[in-house]
């Protein structure tokens, strides 16, 4: 039986889909901290670590909502292409959707930024 034994097939995938998060978590926490370097921040990694995570929000609940679903969907484009390519092409693509997922969303985020958010 074929479900007993398992797909059988590329092993390396889950580590592969495993690393693409921690790019797209990398790739985060580097725009964040630009944005905090830019900002005049007094301690730009701190307080970028402190972006990723939820605090006060200069975005309507709405935008939001909005913000992360697309966080959420381009860290799953990042894991299915991690997935889905093999050899050489899995690197190339895999960072190629994080820039695009992690670009897209800090457009996405600076664009419906509050100016009291952008202080």
């Amino acid at each position: 039986m074929y479900l007993a034994r398992g797909s059988g097939g590329d092993a390396d995938g889950w580590f592969w889909a495993l690393g693409a998060l921690a790019l797209y978590a990398l790739i985060s926490y580097g725009l964040a901290y630009r944005a905090r370097t830019r900002r005049g921040s007094r301690h730009p990694a701190h307080d970028a670590l402190h972006d990723l995570k939820d605090r006060e929000e200069p975005q309507a609940p709405g935008q939001r909502l909005v913000s992360r679903v697309i966080m959420l969907v381009g860290g799953g484009a990042t894991v299915l292409v991690a997935l889905a390519t093999s050899g050489a092409l899995r690197a190339a693509a895999v960072a190629g959707t994080a820039a695009v997922a992690v670009t897209l969303w800090a457009y996405y985020d600076h664009r419906t930024e509050t100016p009291a958010g952008r202080r």
